[in-house]
């Protein structure tokens, strides 16, 4: 096996210049999007895309860092705020209306422990798996082989060590289930504030216009 196909297993494999090769597209792509008008959402959106090869509805907010680009594989209406590094070595899978605050890190990169074998420069990849419907905090890190599961939570400031499950608020260092995610939720926006009624009306129509089902969850 060459060291490329070593890395997409998720075995010991050293940078050798295929994948150094590999990583100049995903600057030059990053660089570009890095350096552009911030008020030209519309270019922003067409870099970005193609940096993930996807056509799927994604908006970046540069500056945004990794290392390929192509190992990123995200579902449809993405946000990703200021300032995310994705170190993308193994395969990083984002699903459908996910949301990431300033400062998120996800590392699937890694390197041995013991420094004989971390100074020969073997390193490896982990894939990392966030479910649809998930909100990443601000300075959240996300570890090598995390799942999070789909409709959770992840408090700001959190790193995230081992899996997370669905329908959960998740936080701390090493990040930890908080509590469930219930009905109860629906009338809040943030702690104890209640969803107003001009508001509530509104995500009612934007719910019927993206959804099949008409029936509306939210609640009063």
């Amino acid at each position: 096996m060459d060291n490329l196909q070593r890395r997409d297993s998720e075995m010991l494999y050293v940078t050798d210049d295929k994948a150094l090769a590999e990583q100049a597209v995903a600057r030059i792509l990053t660089q570009k999007l890095n350096t552009m008008d911030r008020s030209d959402f519309k270019g922003i959106t067409k870099v970005a895309k193609e940096l993930l090869q996807t056509d799927n509805d994604i908006f970046i907010n540069p500056p945004f860092y990794c290392d390929y680009g192509t190992h990123i594989e995200v579902g449809k209406n993405i946000f990703i705020n200021y300032n995310c590094t994705i170190l993308d070595v193994g395969k990083v899978r984002i699903g459908d209306n996910c949301m990431f605050a300033p400062n998120v890190s996800i590392y699937t990169a890694g390197h041995p422990v013991h420094p004989a074998v971390r100074n020969t420069l073997y390193e490896y990849g982990i894939d990392i798996t966030i479910g649809n419907n998930v909100w990443i905090g601000g300075n959240v890190v996300i570890c090598p082989g995390v799942t999070i599961g789909d409709n959770s939570v992840i408090g700001a400031g959190s790193t995230v060590t081992k899996d997370i499950p669905s329908w959960c608020i998740a936080a701390g260092n090493p990040c930890r289930v908080i509590r469930e995610i219930t009905d109860e939720d629906l009338k809040y926006y943030y702690k104890d504030k209640e969803i107003d009624g001009e508001a509530l009306c509104e995500m009612q129509k934007i719910w019927r216009e993206k959804n099949d089902d008409k029936t509306f969850p939210f609640k009063k």
